[in-house]
Formats: C-alpha cells, structure tokens, sequence
C-alpha cells in the first residue's frame, strides 16, 4: 500500500539555495580583502571589474556612483575575465536584486542605477541584502504562486512558472559563488 506525501515545494525550492549559501557560499567569503574583492589573474585590459569612474576601458561602464561595472553587448569572445567585484556586483543587480524587485517589491535594481560598491564590504554588504531579499520573497510563494505565470519582466519567458525561475535564480547564484570562490582560490595559491 502506497500513501500519498505531501511535499511542500517553497522550503524545497528555498532550502536548495539556503543550504549551499549558510553552508558553503557565505562562509567562504567571510574576510574578503579588497584586494581580492578587485584580483584578477588575468591582465588589466582582459579583466571586466568594477572600478573607479572613468578608469575602465569597457564598451559599456554601468553605475550611478563613484564605481561602474564593466561590459559589453553583444560580450566578445572569449569573454573577459571578471573579478569577484565583477560576479558580487552581477549577482547583485542582475541575478537577485532586478528579480526582488520585480517579483517582490524590492527597491530597483539596474546596472546603470545601481550605486556599485567599491570595497569588499560594501560589496558583501550588498550581496547579503539582496539575499535576504530574494529569499524573503521566495519562502513567500505558495503552490499557486510558483505555478503562475512569471509575467513580462522576464521578457520572452513571460509564460513560464515562478518555479521555473527560481531554479534559474538559484542555479545562477550556486554558479557565480562557485566562481567566487574559485577566484579566492586563485589569490591565496597565486600571491
């Protein structure tokens, strides 16, 4: 005899990226240096970074403050390397912080807004805030709100469940935190 199980799909769908960032992500960017929050192993002009206005050599150079982001449409090939500056500051803006704002009701976020921090802990500071924020919004949904229609923030995915993009969301998240460490791996073994 089989009995039915109930799942609950918001702490599945929260607790995959909880796990790997109260468990590995966060702890491993505990006492980043601003040295290694701007290291590349690659040279400057093969480095997408964030940087002080007007130093980056970019196409485009995002940001309302003292710092912007360097990048380019369509990105050229091979890519340049980023530093962890670079991946904190995607993370934040365009993986979580443009999602909790759309989906959420966060304060906006965008790479040409978005004031970017220039040390690694604002930086961090930044990422942690829009972590919460996400994941505040995400253990909020309900099984008729990650099946809905994400809508037309998503452009041509307008059609697709939350669910959907909150795989995509944490799937981003795991995959740049993995770079991150990388690049932390990188430093130590390098200088």
């Amino acid at each position: 005899m089989t009995t039915a199980r109930t799942i609950d799909w918001t702490d599945q769908l929260a607790d995959q990226l909880e796990y790997h960032w109260t468990g590995h992500l966060r702890p491993r960017l505990e006492g980043l240096t601003d040295a290694e929050y701007h290291f590349s192993p690659a040279p400057d002009d093969r480095t997408w970074g964030v940087r002080p206005r007007g130093t980056g050599s970019a196409d485009v150079q995002a940001g309302s403050g003292d710092f912007t982001i360097d990048f380019a449409y369509p990105e050229p090939r091979p890519a340049p390397l980023t530093t962890i500056a670079w991946r904190i500051g995607h993370v934040v803006v365009g993986v979580l912080g443009a999602r909790w704002h759309d989906h959420f009701g966060g304060p906006p976020h965008d790479y040409m807004t978005h004031e970017l921090a220039g040390d690694a802990v604002g930086g961090l500071a930044q990422l942690d805030r829009t972590y919460a924020g996400w994941m505040e919004g995400v253990r909020g949904l309900d099984d008729d709100a990650l099946a809905a229609p994400v809508g037309e923030a998503e452009g041509h995915w307008s059609a697709a469940p939350m669910a959907t993009l909150v795989l995509h969301i944490h799937r981003e998240v795991i995959h740049h935190g993995a770079e991150l460490c990388l690049l932390r791996d990188l430093y130590a073994h390098t200088r």
